[in-house]
């Protein structure tokens, strides 16, 4: 997970980072230290690390400042950024929130939790931009595909039928399809189905979902439907799967639910 990973860190005082440092240099991740805000918006517009770690008080811009700034522009708003502070504080954590941190740590932290937590926020990046919209362009059909793909994420489980489909999104469904098949070489359903089985995979790797939950959550019509599918593109069943995710380290042994309780 952190291999080829750029993490950048933030803090007017970087011996406070030591023993972060240390146990990030054990990863094989890439580092970079700033030492305030201002540097810190400059370093990730420039270099787009995949992460930030950055102390909220700071000299010249602060540490909100720089989230603030970072989660207004377009190039950087989508790279997650865990704020340090000294204050263990709750206005000072909904400030941070309210910045757009997407988690808060106070300080003096253990540098074991502190990696934990931002492998959990590398993972949620990288299943974020899995699920990114592709470029299309600008044409009608474009944003008409767009659109069905946005609904379509937001209603995996109990998606609506083509026509449907095509009625809430004001066209007809041959247009939709020869859209599908223009912009992105499939048809609707194998959209539908290829996304459907992209998160199979990761709530297998991910939770501890039974697998019959995992078919029900990505809306299949049985846990043997599922079963097939999957097999039939990753060669593999579920359990297998999952399996072997666990034999190889990931998985549910170093789950969400364990750092965010």
């Amino acid at each position: 997970m952190f291999e080829d990973k750029h993490i950048l860190l933030v803090d007017s005082q970087p011996d406070d980072l030591y023993l972060l440092i240390a146990a990030l240099r054990n990863t094989r991740c890439r580092i970079s230290i700033v030492f305030d805000g201002e540097q810190a918006y400059h370093r990730a517009q420039a270099q787009k690390p995949d992460l930030i770690v950055m102390d909220v008080k700071m000299p010249r811009m602060d540490g909100l400042s720089a989230c603030r700034l970072l989660a207004a522009t377009p190039a950087t708003r989508g790279i997650p950024v865990i704020l340090l502070t000294g204050a263990d504080d709750l206005a000072t954590r909904l400030d941070g929130f309210d910045s757009g941190a997407v988690d808060f740590v106070t300080k003096p932290y253990e540098p074991a939790e502190m990696i934990a937590r931002i492998r959990v926020h590398l993972r949620r990046s990288a299943h974020a931009d899995a699920h990114a919209l592709p470029d299309l362009g600008h044409s009608a059909d474009a944003s008409l595909v767009r659109a069905a793909l946005q609904y379509l994420a937001a209603n995996l489980s109990d998606p609506p039928s083509l026509d449907n489909l095509a009625r809430r999104l004001g066209t007809h469904e041959k247009r939709l399809s020869r859209a599908f098949r223009e912009h992105l070489g499939q048809s609707v359903f194998e959209h539908l189905r290829e996304k459907r089985l992209d998160q199979s995979q990761y709530l297998l790797t991910y939770t501890s979902l039974s697998i019959a939950a995992i078919a029900d959550e990505t809306g299949f019509s049985s846990a043997a439907n599922f079963a097939t599918a999957f097999r039939r593109r990753f060669l593999k069943t579920p359990s297998e799967y999952r399996r072997e995710m666990q034999q190889n380290g990931a998985g549910q042994s170093e789950s969400f639910e364990a750092i965010e309780k």
